[in-house]
């Protein structure tokens, strides 16, 4: 049965539980053609509870299938956020009868401990699957990682070090990352921590990710740590930021040219929309394939847990991938949808080389669903000026974003985009996104399901997220000139996606 929730609010294509609560994306690993997403879940509420991990699985990255929970809360704790890896030479020594095991490493979280003012209420702890991640069992001996009193010690992110031959963790601490080792998963011993005096610390540290990436169109590799925090996002809440440098096997080391980029900005954000956070990486990717493929939870601590939503709360974003480049001396990670979204682009509409100075109406609502859909605008002959595209609806609900060529930045305005009820830290903003100089022409690729826009400049340089809540559905696209300025639009591609909602 379709609620009318549903039809509004529910997306089309990210990720959404059945019903309850979802959080932070965890666990995530690839096996035999399958996608393996576990989330931070509570079913009995649609608010924040004791964890669980949910689980879900895709043979294509955008149609997803909801298992039954993976990973229960016991009297060590909840469940917090964590890793998974594929253990293929069976160092846990957990794999029986030729079965390769699947290990999960997670935060135990003991609310009872936490209540009674204790400090170390925070451990972590493995289970393993011999059954490609459907069903799970504890390990007898956990923690496996005791607390060395410190309050906030959790989200361990574990990937196989191949250059070094050893398990490597990334855990979250307040206010830096701690580095541990092991040869069989059971085991850790301590190596060291980063970022005490780097970045932001306006919030706690979570959910870290680290790995080596090459850096495009060279033969060199860097490695690339994924921090998020929350608060102290450069627009407000919960974001990501990351850093740029090298690993000797021990030790995490800032490179040279990102501390340049450190100093200008104080952080680096992986996403400059509110609602993009404590995303990390699938492991287990073939070599063949190569990528690097992300997934984060689309919202924000300041009001995830009042979104207008009834029967579940929160959804993912869509699947991204990552790369790293180089730009006038400056690290980047970019971001752009997973490639195989074009096998589900249907319905298409092209223009090319239309010339505009005022409004002009990219898309009615008449010819293209627009709430279940990827557009593709090239613009070039842009000015100092602001273009504004702009979802609109019957209601006169307006979701604002674009490129501001006067002040330098790209914008995402959502304070007359619908439902703003629920909370005043949803629209008291415009976010934005600084560059350093006029954009003469501009690549924009923007994905829309329902109550969330990604938007992606210039093959994912700068990335926006965020959501919305029209109380009915957008249902044109225009883009409008402050000064009048003559523009071309180059290219125009809407492409509706198939899906079975």
């Amino acid at each position: 049965m379709v609620t009318p929730e549903d039809k509004l609010c529910r997306p089309n294509f990210h990720f959404t539980p059945k019903h309850g609560w979802m959080n932070d994306p965890n666990g995530m690993f690839f096996l035999n053609g399958k996608y393996h997403l576990y989330f931070q879940y509570y079913p009995k509420d649609n608010i924040w509870g004791p964890m669980h991990w949910g689980h879900a699985v895709s043979k294509d990255l955008v149609t997803w299938a909801e298992q039954p929970i993976a990973l229960y809360p016991d009297d060590l704790g909840y469940i917090f956020s964590g890793s998974a890896v594929v253990d293929k030479n069976n160092t846990s020594g957990f794999g029986k009868e030729g079965k390769t095991p699947i290990v999960a490493i997670f935060t135990y979280h003991n609310a009872q401990a936490e209540k009674e003012g204790k400090i170390d209420y925070q451990t972590q702890g493995i289970a393993y699957s011999l059954d490609e991640g459907q069903t799970w069992t504890k390990y007898t001996n956990n923690p496996v990682l005791k607390n060395p009193r410190i309050k906030d010690f959790r989200d361990p992110k574990v990937i196989w070090d191949q250059q070094h031959q050893q398990w490597l963790m990334a855990l979250a601490t307040y206010e830096k990352t701690l580095f541990y080792s092991s040869k069989n998963l059971k085991d850790w011993k301590y190596l060291s921590s980063f970022g005490e005096d780097l970045g932001n610390h306006d919030g706690v540290w979570e959910c870290p990710d680290f790995f080596p990436l090459k850096v495009e169109n060279t033969n060199e590799t860097k490695w690339v740590l994924l921090q998020s925090i929350n608060p102290g996002h450069i627009n407000g809440g919960s974001g990501t930021q990351y850093f740029v440098g090298d690993f000797d096997g021990e030790r995490f080391f800032i490179d040279k040219t990102f501390k340049n980029q450190l100093e200008k900005n104080e952080a680096v954000w992986l996403d400059y929309g509110r609602d993009n956070y404590a995303g990390v990486t699938w492991s287990n990717i073939p070599e063949s394939d190569g990528r690097k493929l992300f997934i984060g939870w689309i919202s924000n601590w300041e009001y995830a847990q009042v979104v207008p939503t009834e029967t579940w709360r929160s959804a993912m974003t869509i699947p991204r991938e990552l790369k790293l480049k180089k730009f006038n001396n400056e690290f980047i990670i970019t971001s752009q949808p997973v490639n195989e979204f074009n096998q589900f682009k249907t319905k298409e509409i092209k223009k090319e080389n239309i010339v505009f100075s005022k409004d002009f109406n990219l898309i009615e609502g008449k010819n293209i669903d627009i709430n279940k859909s990827i557009i593709e605008v090239e613009l070039s002959n842009l000015k100092s000026d602001i273009y504004t595209f702009t979802l609109s609806n019957n209601l006169d609900e307006k979701l604002k974003f674009g490129i501001n060529n006067k002040t330098l930045n790209y914008f995402i305005d959502r304070s007359k985009s619908g439902n703003l009820s629920f909370s005043d830290k949803f629209a008291n903003t415009v976010s934005k996104a600084n560059f350093n100089h006029l954009k003469s022409k501009i690549k924009v690729e923007i994905v829309i399901d329902k109550t969330s826009v990604e938007i992606f400049y210039n093959e994912g340089e700068t990335v926006m997220t965020e959501i919305f809540f029209p109380t009915e559905p957008f249902e044109n696209l225009s883009i409008s000139t402050k000064n009048n300025s003559e523009t071309l639009l180059k290219t125009l591609i809407v492409s509706q996606i198939k899906t079975s909602k």
